[in-house]
């Protein structure tokens, strides 16, 4: 669904606040007026999104998690064209522990979907060692206004996973929005990658780029 100028500025302020954890304290990027016109090489809503079930993977160009890359991460996997990661820096500042730290789980990479043509982030977070649904269900019980949450066991790459699909209240939009997440438990730890978005709608066309993700994981 898109939504008048008016309801989306507000709404790209909180994710403007959000962008100020990345790049390890760098000052966000301004917010844009409007939502950008889809690239034409931003993965279009599957039917398989639009009917609740799991969308095909996109193409990997590029990777994050390994060392040398923007993330180093306990794991690494795959990046759909334009998806842009940057590596995020615990501070203990009230910003970040507002937006950079939920439940068991700290924020350590965000991958702007923005470039690609769409408003939203792939969030990796990490928690301490243990079961990843432990893990999984604190993080979700530490979001306000969830609701019909769903458990599923599942793989990430050749690990077990599990994953959540909820949908969460947005104030500002004054409805609810479809959010998920999937997590693996490794030897340095659970991690944890979150796919939220303005909408449903743009949440159903990022999906491409998170079935990528937990398709090509690897433990490191």
């Amino acid at each position: 669904m898109r939504h008048p100028i008016r309801v989306v500025i507000p709404a790209l302020a909180v994710l403007a606040a959000a962008g100020a954890l990345t790049g390890c304290g760098a000052d966000a990027k301004p917010a844009p007026d409007a939502a950008p016109d889809k690239a034409p090489h931003a993965a279009a809503t599957t039917a398989a999104a639009g009917s609740g079930t799991d969308a095909g993977a996109a193409e990997a160009v590029a990777s994050v998690g390994a060392s040398g890359t923007d993330c180093a991460l306990p794991v690494s996997f795959g990046l759909a064209a334009d998806w842009k990661p940057q590596a995020v820096k615990a501070t203990d500042d009230e910003v970040f522990a507002a937006l950079g730290r939920q439940g068991p789980a700290t924020m350590t990479c965000e991958i702007d979907a923005k470039p690609a043509g769409n408003i939203g982030y792939l969030r990796v977070w990490t928690a301490d060692k243990g079961p990843a649904r432990t893990a999984l269900e604190g993080f979700v019980k530490a979001e306000e206004n969830t609701s019909e949450v769903s458990y599923k066991e599942t793989k990430a790459g050749a690990l077990p996973a599990v994953e959540v699909t909820y949908t969460v209240y947005n104030k500002l939009m004054e409805e609810s929005k479809e959010e998920r997440a999937f997590a693996v438990a490794t030897p340095k730890g659970t991690v944890i990658v979150h796919l939220g978005g303005l909408d449903s709608e743009e949440h159903r066309e990022m999906l491409p780029a998170y079935e990528l993700a937990r398709t090509s994981l690897k433990a490191l």
